[in-house]
């Protein structure tokens, strides 16, 4: 058998191994960064050219802050912040900061537009194979490629889908320069209850990084377990799987008009102003959430990470937490082995840390998915 044509991580750098990360959101980024620091090369693949701009945000307490400076002494820096244990950033510039510690590491190659379509390993590497027929062969392969992930299903072929928890949350993001309302504007996050839905807002800095009063942004996450007939007729839910997003483009004009309607009763103000906002421009996302409980995370020289490796609901709030924990964890693993075999059992140490945690952690979110998602069934 001729083995596939080999572009190996780092080849051109002393370093003391390789890796090949498919996926560059954040804990593809986060991962990469890490494997680097402990003397690992890395090469980045991304099928994506670019992310789009969302409601998502992520809290990043001091203690998060120092171990990202860790992996990028620029990334904190670059997150803009004036009080960073009570305003979130946005998911955007987490992910712009990462983008930027990893365009500065030498040994750090990211190639986007470049589709994962098939993963393998034998005695000694894994290798990834993409669309245009490349092949990048490194010590390990590392699936950082979301709830769809390609790689999971290499290492966990008998249990290879998330599912769908049985409803969506509405992300949008407002400037607060658009909104008027004559009510004090918050400085930490609400969390609001009405009839059978949730939202959490949250305000966050502005473009410009700024968190004067005028100037900043209004995120919000509207819980909603009453459309799943249009997530499966928009194709976005088929059966228990999830596929993709409802984009602003293809959700209906009735629909719209019924959020607003619904945004009018049953939310105050400011966010119902944001939400109302959002609407008017189109600059919503249905985001249909899915979980998954891993039972495992290895396969000999294959991993998973991120989303891949474990999806909570959010209402958890622990995805990027464990994004991180991961992204520390295998790089932990992987330096205290050395190339050839002992690889296979670095990443069982990273599985023996990681399984556990990751198991509960989903499972304390599937109570509240549950219950939420049987009020309107």
């Amino acid at each position: 058998m001729t083995r596939p044509r080999v572009a190996r991580a780092g080849e051109n750098e002393t370093r003391r191994g390789s890796a090949v990360v498919v996926g560059a959101s954040l804990a593809g980024l986060m991962t990469g960064l890490a494997l680097s620091r402990v003397g690992i090369g890395v090469t980045v693949l991304e099928r994506a050219t670019g992310f789009p701009r969302t409601g998502a945000a992520i809290r990043l307490d001091e203690s998060r802050r120092r171990r990202l400076a860790q992996l990028g002494r620029s990334i904190p820096a670059a997150i803009p912040s004036c009080a960073p244990d009570l305003v979130p950033s946005t998911w955007t510039a987490v992910h712009d900061a990462l983008c930027a510690a990893v365009a500065a590491d030498p040994h750090i190659e990211v190639r986007h537009d470049t589709a994962v379509q098939h993963v393998d390993q034998d005695a000694e590497s894994a290798w990834a194979v993409a669309a245009d027929g490349s092949t990048f062969r490194g010590d390990v392969v590392v699936g950082a490629d979301g709830y769809r992930s390609l790689v999971r299903r290499h290492v966990a072929p008998e249990k290879p889908d998330a599912t769908f928890a049985g409803y969506l949350i509405w992300l949008g993001l407002a400037d607060e320069a658009a909104i008027p309302s004559p009510r004090r504007w918050p400085l930490d996050v609400a969390f609001l209850s009405s009839a059978d839905e949730y939202l959490f807002g949250y305000p966050v800095p502005g473009h410009d990084g700024s968190l004067l009063p005028g100037s900043r942004q209004l995120g919000w996450a509207w819980y909603d377990a009453g459309r799943n007939d249009l997530l499966r007729e928009t194709g976005c839910v088929v059966g228990s799987h999830v596929h993709h997003s409802l984009t602003a483009a293809h959700i209906p004009a009735a629909t719209f008009r019924a959020l607003a309607d619904e945004a009018r009763d049953r939310w105050p103000a400011p966010w119902r102003d944001a939400i109302l906002d959002c609407i008017r421009r189109r600059a919503i996302v249905g985001t249909p959430i899915t979980e998954y409980v891993p039972d495992r995370l290895v396969d000999r020289r294959l991993a998973l990470v991120g989303d891949a490796a474990h999806v909570p609901t959010p209402m958890t709030g622990m995805g990027f937490g464990a994004s991180l924990d991961d992204a520390e964890a295998i790089a932990a693993a992987i330096a205290a082995g050395r190339n050839g075999s002992s690889v296979v059992e670095a990443l069982r140490a990273y599985e023996r840390k990681r399984l556990g945690t990751v198991r509960r952690m989903v499972q304390s979110g599937q109570e509240f998915s549950r219950g939420f998602a049987s009020r309107t069934a």
